[in-house]
């Protein structure tokens, strides 16, 4: 298991002033992540579960050189739930804002204003935080192609209630295209309880 200090600096501190120590199954999923492996995280409700996911998004993107041209989309998580989606992108905000970290991270929902979303595809958060059923519009989208090219990780939140569903096939075929403009892109799956974990890793790809 990798150690607290496989934390950058900053984020050791934001911890620390928390009172908080990273849990194992967050230091797993960064360890994952660096290897560029997919992952399937089951952890109970409160476990500090969401964090996990994005963790290694936080890192990563605090650590990206400055570009010349806007870049896309690193990270996308993706809800059953639109409420969901709203409220991770507030419950993200508290580690970003406290850390400083220069890092725009918005929700993209059927309630989003019409201003906001077409602002969203002129200059991409670096999260983006959706629904299965936006993520289908973003795909049809012709401008889909080099909107996801900087994609790195997908995150699917309560993997258990999309996978054995029509919104799980139809979410399967999204992210095989996602694929096919991200080639390098991971798959990060979230949830309190699978009954079968193996058959949700291979839904997840």
């Amino acid at each position: 298991m990798p150690a607290a200090d496989a934390l950058p600096p900053r984020f050791q501190d934001w911890f620390a002033a928390r009172g908080w120590a990273p849990r194992a199954h967050q230091l797993d999923m960064l360890d994952k992540a660096r290897a560029g492996r997919s992952a399937l995280l089951i952890a109970p409700t409160g476990g500090g579960k969401t964090l996990a996911g994005f963790l290694p998004s936080l890192i990563d993107l605090s650590e990206r050189p400055p570009r010349n041209s806007p870049a896309g989309v690193h990270t996308l998580y993706i809800s059953p739930l639109k409420a969901l989606a709203v409220d991770v992108e507030r419950n993200l905000m508290t580690p970003i804002r406290e850390m400083g970290l220069k890092i725009v991270a918005e929700s993209r929902t059927g309630d989003t204003g019409e201003s906001r979303k077409a602002r969203q595809r002129l200059r991409p958060p670096d999260i983006l935080l959706t629904t299965p059923e936006q993520l289908g519009l973003f795909c049809a989208w012709e401008g889909a192609r080099e909107y996801f090219a900087d994609l790195a990780c997908v995150i699917i939140d309560e993997a258990h209630a999309i996978w054995p569903s029509k919104r799980g096939d139809l979410l399967s075929l999204h992210l095989a295209r996602l694929q096919q403009f991200a080639p390098g892109m991971r798959r990060v799956g979230l949830s309190a309880t699978v009954d079968d974990p193996g058959l949700v890793r291979r839904w997840l790809g």
